[in-house]
């Protein structure tokens, strides 16, 4: 991820947005793909096991899963303010000993960071530029379990990405962009680090999919 895009995901999650998504988690729990994802990697057995989430926002992922057994859980973000938004909320539920938070972009400091039973990229995929690297070195962390949530690559959620966010983006002269990165490419990626897919959803503009290792 280059300078300028991590300079945007830090002027578009500033603390008056990442208060209204705490807000709104608080209200309503997680967001519904989020929780068919977290559904999904329970189905698993998840117990004991070990996660790595990546772009974690307020830590939607690592709470549910922490009370659902997860032993401990890694908290990679780009945004600082997302970072201490998941670190006060993990103090507040009473896991804040079991959470290590590691800022920065994940394809920088991914060498820094140890392999986990459970990997998960929850809308981080369209955020990143080099899908390939972060796809890539992600996948590699995954011991058992590998969970994504990323936009279908379709001519519709293409154009309404550019609609809603890009331009929006440009206006407010945010360097952030989103991006629709081609299915098949992100599968195959995924698929050559040994894993397979054990899940799949379409939920609206967005695909669920949990992979596994043999």
């Amino acid at each position: 991820m280059d300078c300028c895009q991590c300079q945007g995901i830090e002027m578009k999650y500033d603390r008056k947005y990442v208060a209204k998504k705490l807000k709104k988690y608080h209200k309503n729990g997680p967001k519904k793909t989020t929780r068919q994802l977290i559904e999904a990697l329970q189905s698993e057995g998840v117990s004991g096991m070990t996660l790595l989430d990546i772009g974690g926002g307020i830590g939607e992922i690592q709470h549910a899963l922490l009370r659902a057994g997860v032993s401990s859980a890694t908290d990679n973000e780009a945004s600082t303010v997302y970072l201490e938004a998941c670190r006060q909320e993990a103090e507040h539920l009473g896991h804040a000993d079991r959470i290590q938070h590691i800022p920065g972009n994940f394809v920088s400091v991914a060498k820094n960071i140890a392999p986990a039973d459970i990997v998960t990229l929850d809308r981080v995929i369209c955020c990143y530029p080099d899908m390939p690297a972060l796809v890539n070195l992600s996948a590699q962390k995954a011991r058992r379990l590998y969970g994504v949530v990323y936009p279908l690559d379709r001519w519709w959620v293409w154009l309404a990405m550019e609609v809603y966010y890009n331009i929006r983006q440009r206006a407010q002269r945010n360097p952030m962009r989103n991006f629709v990165h081609p299915s098949k490419e992100v599968e195959a990626v995924i698929h050559n680090n040994g894993l397979n897919r054990r899940f799949y959803k379409v939920m609206g503009p967005w695909q669920v999919v949990v992979y596994a290792r043999p």
